[in-house]
């Protein structure tokens, strides 16, 4: 049975003309053997935590729900393979019991490890790569139908590894994971002016750094996280404070606030006023993803680039001028973190140190206004030489891409063997890759 498909954003949405389940690889092989044979699209789609239109299936939508956990393990050299429709949330349970965990993680765990990886999900940290930097090796079904390896000693795995969906259907991936880990959090608040100053001596002294700017407002919430062994006892808020704190403040306060500042933009910068000030600081310390994960209930649409480490100081100060010098009205956050460069082919922080700032707007934003608030951000980003996170909505081509990535025309011929016929093209891989 098919219906209308809608992202978790609500900025993506389709009829597939059938939606297959798979049990096993050889089933989905076989759907995508037809598939090719009738010249009709297939489209895998995870957890539809991506806002661009990646996951937008045409024809044949492919939901691994079935395709679940634990594939194999190798404690010697600390991996484990995964179905690749595990999603993020499921994996700290598998890897506890072997004493591992995973290097970094994201702020967002509802995803499948397939689509956070194809898309470049990544979480924050100078000396960190994305999740995808994490990859070892790859199963996946090819545009023929035929089920490849792709190993790390394989050229291939650099384009696999975060393929946007243009090379196959992922079916395992397996992970370099590391020893457990604790972590200690630490986070304050500063002065706007404060913490952009000091973003890049913070970014290099603390494992994980990343911070908030409310707009309209010289408050921040600083985060510095801090790697510690696994055994360093829990320390911090109890779980009721934290409950209170991240649960009732964060999410449904901050959902109540977006409603209102939805209903009546002009109270915006009265409500940031109000919530800078209540900042406060905090310290705890808790196992790794239990620090890394955040829940996000309070729904919203967001932009991210990456840029050039260093331009990211100067790009936040365009962009603060920017909000009030075309008065828009912003009730979310800009959040801004870091990742260590890597040779990825389409990672956003291939070949270079980046900085990433992510700008977001309330669900229920005046659309118009959401529109013009994200354009005139990306014509900071674009202005610096910004990468546009590939799961986040941007307006970039194919023809603006290939000048920002090196590797852009190898990949497209990873693409051209991989998946000659297109069976796994939708129009915004049209749009981004080329037709």
């Amino acid at each position: 049975m098919t219906g209308v498909w809608t992202n978790w954003g609500g900025t993506a949405s389709c009829t597939p003309a059938e939606v297959v389940t798979p049990n096993s690889v050889d089933e989905l092989a076989a759907h995508v053997r037809k598939a090719a044979e009738n010249g009709t699209p297939v489209k895998p789609v995870g957890a539809g935590h991506s806002f661009t239109e990646i996951a937008v299936a045409p024809g044949i939508q492919v939901n691994l729900s079935r395709l679940r956990g634990v594939r194999s393990v190798d404690l010697d050299r600390k991996r484990v393979t995964l179905a690749a429709g595990t999603h993020l949330h499921e994996v700290p349970a598998i890897l506890e019991p072997l004493g591992l965990a995973m290097e970094n993680l994201g702020d967002i765990d509802r995803q499948t490890l397939a689509g956070a990886t194809s898309t470049g999900t990544h979480g924050t940290g100078a000396r960190f790569g994305g999740i995808s930097t994490q990859i070892r090796e790859v199963q996946l079904v090819d545009g023929s139908g035929e089920v490849i390896r792709v190993g790390e000693d394989d050229p291939d795995l650099k384009a696999a590894a975060l393929g946007l969906g243009a090379l196959g259907v992922l079916t395992e991936i397996t992970l370099q994971c590391v020893d457990a880990f604790a972590v200690r959090a630490d986070e304050g608040t500063g002065h706007v002016d404060d913490v952009i100053d000091g973003f890049a001596d913070n970014a290099a002294r603390y494992d994980h750094y990343e911070f908030y700017w409310f707009p309209h407002t010289t408050a921040t919430i600083t985060k510095a996280n801090t790697r510690l062994p696994a055994d360093t006892p829990r320390r911090g808020p109890s779980s009721l404070r934290r409950y209170i704190d991240d649960e009732l403040l964060a999410n449904r306060l901050l959902g109540l606030l977006c409603e209102a500042g939805a209903r009546a933009p002009r109270t915006v910068r009265s409500i940031n006023q109000v919530v800078g000030r209540a900042l406060s600081a905090r310290t705890y310390t808790d196992r790794s993803d239990k620090i890394f994960i955040s829940d996000r209930d309070v729904r919203f649409r967001e932009m991210e680039y990456a840029l050039p480490l260093a331009d990211v100081p100067d790009a936040l100060r365009e962009v603060r001028a920017m909000i009030e010098r075309r008065r828009h009205n912003v009730s979310f956050p800009i959040e801004v973190r870091t990742a260590a460069a890597d040779d990825l082919m389409l990672s956003t922080a291939s070949g270079r140190a980046s900085g990433y700032i992510a700008v977001h707007r309330f669900h229920r934003d005046d659309p118009a206004a959401s529109r013009a608030y994200f354009r005139d951000v990306e014509e900071i980003m674009v202005g610096r030489g910004g990468r546009p996170h590939w799961g986040k909505m941007h307006t970039r081509d194919a023809e603006s891409l290939r000048a920002l990535y090196p590797r852009f025309d190898e990949f497209r011929a990873v693409r051209d063997r991989f998946d000659p016929q297109r069976v796994f093209a939708n129009p915004y891989l049209d749009t981004v890759l080329g037709s």
